[in-house]
């Protein structure tokens, strides 16, 4: 006769996911997101504001692992990739960002982290991004309306 392990884990109800947590003060947050179409969009961590991080838009690329960034502070820095992600980490102008200013030198920052187009509009859905770097909340159309050339 075989007896059952007492640390064999009970099967019960599945319930839906909760909503991933919104980004606390201080706190390290990563959120695990699904498009609707149900497809994942993996796990991405938020800046650390303890640390200093903040988001910023690529705004042009100057070569050499540097790029002109305009942060959610308004202020334009020159973004650093720095050398452990400089093969990894391929950025085009418009992208989102997590940068890290520097403290001895204002006007230039470390590259974190780049978020890709869809994680970038997720977190414009979710109402995660400042305004001044919420560039990902409008949909094409409304985006050429705006532009204000009419047909």
């Amino acid at each position: 006769m075989e007896e059952k392990d007492a640390r064999e884990p009970v099967e019960g109800p599945k319930e839906p996911n909760p909503e991933p947590p919104l980004e606390a003060e201080g706190e390290s947050v990563q959120v695990e997101a699904t498009v609707d179409g149900g497809e994942g969009i993996g796990r991405f961590p938020l800046p650390r504001r303890d640390k200093g991080q903040i988001y910023a838009i690529a705004n042009q690329l100057l070569g050499a692992g540097r790029i002109r960034v305009v942060c959610e502070d308004n202020v334009s820095r020159m973004g650093r990739i720095t050398g452990r992600l400089k093969k990894k980490m391929w950025i085009r102008e418009g992208d989102l960002l997590v940068v890290s200013p520097w403290k001895f030198q204002s006007d230039k920052a470390d590259i974190m982290f780049r978020y890709t187009r869809t994680q970038a509009s997720y977190l414009s859905r979710r109402k995660l991004l400042p305004e001044t770097v919420d560039l990902f909340g409008q949909l094409p159309e409304e985006a050429a309306d705006k532009g204000g050339a009419s047909p």
